[in-house]
């Protein structure tokens, strides 16, 4: 794989760099939080872990329901002024959520912050498409997840120094920054200019958008998607708690292997998406995640085999690096195939129903991982791998099937 020129992380258009920027911006509010927010609401809210644990779960739960509503008044709206919206609503609520004392009031929080947050996602990526010309959809959402991967990285290391002063004040500061963060970034976006002309969408009911949607072939797509989405659980609890429980390897090298992912994540991510300027490349990249992840799934079994640590060590980060491989085929898979496979004029619906999948997986995937795959030991990861396995051969027939009666998809023109 060749490493691309520092001028193919740049968008090819000022719309697309200010985009990229705007989402500079978010990330490091994200990351800012994502850092602080376990000692926060314990040390300022006053929550014990398993409140923490309920009030999540049910505030996923209200994400996942009004992700599509959301969608479908985007198509009325139009997909910046939704997302501009969606980011003042994120800022007003983690300025509320600095201020929370106890379950209720931190439950009721989290659920309006988790329906912004959960639209997010698919706005992001429509308006990301908008600041783009011809193929260079994917190259720029490419861009884009590299810009956030920086930016988590540089939040977390803002959240250091106002952790460890352990004030109350400082565990509000860094809600409070996050929430300035995405005002800065609302005010970015509203100055951004679409590359090319919106399309006139389709006035769709938002309260019936999800009971109306027909298109079961994209709802196949989108479940493939989602289960192979689950390499954000594998990374964020999986690896962890199975390095912990089940292997000789010390707690200290998992830190190691988030540094790799990350690493990986910024250095590989543009140059993977190359893939899909190619015709057929969304779907072989979305089915090389789906192999890639199984590999994964098996290297993980093997890790309590080795007697040595240091080889349990190479198992573990072998794993690691076809998670990652994994995660950034699946991605550059699903924002291409999402894409395409969705009307014109519906582009908010489809593509908040696509994102229902990774909704899902944030329901189902901790449990699932937790309390099934790593209870079972070995066998529940290589039952894992089956089902990896089974969702990347899926890919061919689900994609081939939404061809041969979506006429809307573009072909992309074979590389020289």
């Amino acid at each position: 794989m060749r490493l691309p020129s520092p001028r193919e992380y740049v968008p090819a258009t000022p719309a697309g760099r200010s985009f990229a920027v705007t989402s500079l911006i978010n990330a490091i509010g994200t990351g800012l939080y994502l850092a602080g927010s376990a000692v926060f609401f314990v040390r300022s809210v006053g929550l014990t872990s398993a409140q923490v644990g309920l009030g999540l779960a049910l505030s996923g739960a209200v994400g996942f329901l009004t992700t599509v509503p959301i969608g479908a008044l985007a198509d009325r709206l139009g997909a910046k002024p939704t997302l501009v919206a969606l980011q003042l609503w994120r800022a007003g609520g983690f300025v509320a959520l600095a201020f929370a004392q106890g379950m209720v009031s931190f439950t009721v929080i989290s659920c309006c912050l988790a329906a912004a947050e959960a639209a997010t996602q698919p706005m992001t990526q429509a308006v990301a498409s908008a600041t783009t010309e011809g193929t260079d959809r994917t190259r720029t959402m490419a861009i884009i997840r590299t810009v956030r991967n920086v930016g988590f990285s540089l939040g977390a290391l803002l959240a250091a120094p106002l952790l460890a002063a352990d004030h109350v004040w400082t565990y509000r500061g860094i809600v409070l920054g996050t929430a300035a963060a995405f005002v800065v970034s609302a005010a970015m976006l509203s100055r951004v200019r679409a590359a090319t002309a919106a399309t006139v969408q389709k006035k769709v009911n938002p309260l019936a958008a999800l009971r109306d949607f027909r298109d079961w072939r994209y709802l196949l797509l989108t479940a493939l998607n989602g289960v192979l989405n689950l390499h954000t659980t594998i990374l964020s609890v999986g690896i962890s708690l199975w390095t912990i429980q089940a292997t000789d390897v010390p707690a200290g090298f998992l830190p190691v292997l988030i540094l790799i992912n990350t690493v990986m994540s910024i250095v590989l991510q543009v140059p993977v998406s190359r893939l899909v300027d190619r015709e057929g490349g969304a779907e072989r990249a979305l089915r090389r995640g789906g192999f890639a992840l199984t590999a994964c799934c098996l290297a993980l079994a093997l890790t309590t085999a080795p007697s040595s640590v240091l080889v349990a060590g190479a198992v573990l980060l072998a794993a690691c690096v076809l998670l990652t491989f994994g995660e950034m085929w699946q991605a550059v898979g699903g924002w291409e195939l999402s894409y395409d496979f969705a009307p014109e004029d519906r582009k908010g619906v489809y593509l908040s129903v696509f994102s229902l999948g990774n909704a899902g997986q944030r329901i189902v995937g901790p449990a699932l991982i937790a309390s099934v795959v790593i209870a079972a030991g070995p066998a529940g990861w290589i039952a894992l791998a089956v089902l990896f396995a089974a969702a990347g051969l899926l890919v061919a027939p689900v994609t081939r099937m939404l061809r041969t009666v979506a006429p809307h998809p573009v072909e992309k023109e074979v590389a020289s």
